[in-house]
C-alpha cells in the first residue's frame, strides 16, 4: 500500500472544507480565544477574581445563579458572560434610620437608628439568594423593621413605649425578626437587635422632663424618709444594745455581790460553827473539871480533913477574942463538925441500906 494512503487510513476520513460542523466548531473555537484574548488585554481582572475572607462566591450566567459557592481565595470566570458577587457570611450589623410610628394615643415618634446584627449561613447562601437575592436583607430585615416597630407601637400608649416598656424593645424585635426568618428564610441567623431611644414631640418631652423630676423629688423625700427610719432604728438598736449591756454589767455585778455576800455568810457560818465547838469543848472542860472538883471536894470532906481545916484556920486567925464564951465558942465548933461527921455517916448508911433493898428486891 502506499504510504500516503495509509495513513489517510489510519487518520480517517477528513470532512469536506464545505460542511458546517466542521465551520462551526472552528468557529467558536476562534471566537473564545479572541474573548480570552481580548479580556487579558483590556482587563485581566475579568478573567481572574478573589473572593475576600468571610464571604463566599455567588455567581450568575446569562441572569441565572448558578449552584456554584466558591470558598475565600483566587478563582477564574468567564468575561462578559459570567457574573460574580461576594457574599458575606460572616457577622454584620445592618442599620436602619428614621423609622416613624404613631403610638396608641395618636403621637408621631421617630426612631433615629436601630441596628440588627444578623448572620446569614453558609449552607443557604445559595437558596437565599434563589428566593430574595443579594439584597435579601432589605425584605428580611430593612422592611420588617419598620413593619414590626409599627405594630408595636400602635398596640402601646407613648408612656409605654418611651419609659414603661423601652427595655423590652430589643428582645421583642429580635424575637419577632427570628420567627419569620426561620419561618421563610432559615439562612439568616438574627444575634441581637440594639433600639436607640425614640424621638418625640419637644412639648411631650418637656412633660416627662418635668414628670421625671418630680419622679425625682418622690424618690429623693422617700430615700431621706428611708435614711431617717434607718437612723431611728440603728439609734433604737444601739439603745437597746446600752441598755442590755448596762442590764448585763448590773446583772454580773449583783452576782459577784451576792457571791461574796454568801462567800462571807459561809465564812461567818464556819467561824460560828468553829466558836460554838470551842465554846462547848471550854464548857465541857470546865464541867468536868467542876465535876471532878465536886468529887475531889466530896472525897475530901471527912471528919479529920475538916477538923485540920478548923485547926489551921484557927491557927491563922490573929484576932484576939475576949469574954467568957471563948471556950464554948471553940466547943461549938467542935461540935459543929461531931455534927457533920455524924451526918456523914448517916447518909452513907442510907445509902446501904437502899442498895441492900433493891438488891433484895
Amino acid at each position: 500500500m502506499d504510504p500516503q494512503q495509509q495513513r489517510r487510513t489510519e487518520t480517517g476520513p477528513r470532512p469536506p472544507v464545505g460542511e458546517p460542523g466542521g465551520d462551526l466548531t472552528s468557529i467558536f473555537i476562534a471566537f473564545g480565544v479572541f474573548i480570552a484574548i481580548a479580556a487579558l488585554v483590556m482587563s485581566p481582572s475579568s478573567l481572574v477574581h478573589q473572593v475576600p475572607e468571610g464571604h463566599v462566591g455567588a455567581y450568575w450566567r446569562g441572569g441565572a445563579l448558578l449552584n456554584i459557592i466558591t470558598e475565600p481565595g483566587f478563582h477564574l470566570k468567564l468575561p462578559f458572560i459570567t457574573n460574580y458577587e461576594p457574599v458575606q457570611v460572616t457577622l454584620q450589623t445592618d442599620q436602619v434610620k428614621d423609622i416613624p410610628c404613631g403610638t396608641k394615643g395618636g403621637v408621631m415618634i421617630t426612631f433615629e437608628k436601630i441596628e440588627v446584627v444578623n448572620r446569614l449561613r453558609k449552607d443557604y447562601v445559595y437558596d437565599t439568594l434563589l428566593n430574595y437575592g443579594v439584597d435579601y436583607d432589605n425584605t428580611w430585615i430593612y422592611d420588617k423593621i419598620h413593619h414590626e416597630i409599627n405594630q408595636f407601637c400602635s398596640s402601646h400608649s407613648l408612656q409605654q413605649v418611651y419609659i414603661d416598656i423601652f427595655d423590652q424593645i430589643d428582645e421583642r424585635m429580635k424575637e419577632a425578626l427570628q420567627a419569620d426568618c426561620t419561618r421563610y428564610a432559615p439562612g439568616i441567623e438574627i444575634i441581637s437587635v440594639r433600639v436607640t431611644k425614640p424621638k418625640i414631640p419637644e412639648s411631650v418631652r418637656r412633660n416627662f422632663e418635668q414628670m421625671e423630676e418630680e419622679r425625682t423629688k418622690v424618690l429623693i423625700a422617700i430615700e431621706k424618709q428611708r435614711v431617717a427610719e434607718k437612723e431611728a432604728e440603728t439609734k433604737k438598736i444601739m439603745a437597746i444594745s446600752e441598755a442590755e449591756k448596762n442590764a448585763n454589767v448590773s446583772k454580773i455585778l449583783m452576782e459577784q455581790k451576792l457571791t461574796e455576800k454568801d462567800s462571807a455568810r459561809r465564812e461567818a457560818d464556819i467561824e460560828n460553827q468553829m466558836y460554838l465547838d470551842r465554846q462547848k469543848s471550854l464548857a465541857d472542860a470546865d464541867y468536868y473539871r467542876v465535876l471532878k472538883e465536886a468529887e475531889a471536894n466530896k472525897l475530901k470532906l471527912t471528919p479529920e480533913f475538916l477538923e485540920l481545916k478548923f485547926i489551921d484556920a484557927i491557927a491563922r486567925n490573929t484576932k484576939m477574942f475576949f469574954g467568957d464564951k471563948v471556950p464554948n465558942m471553940v466547943l461549938d465548933q467542935r461540935l459543929l463538925g461531931n455534927f457533920l461527921n455524924h451526918s456523914t455517916k448517916d447518909k452513907s448508911n442510907d445509902g446501904n441500906s437502899e442498895r441492900a433493898t433493891d438488891s433484895d428486891s
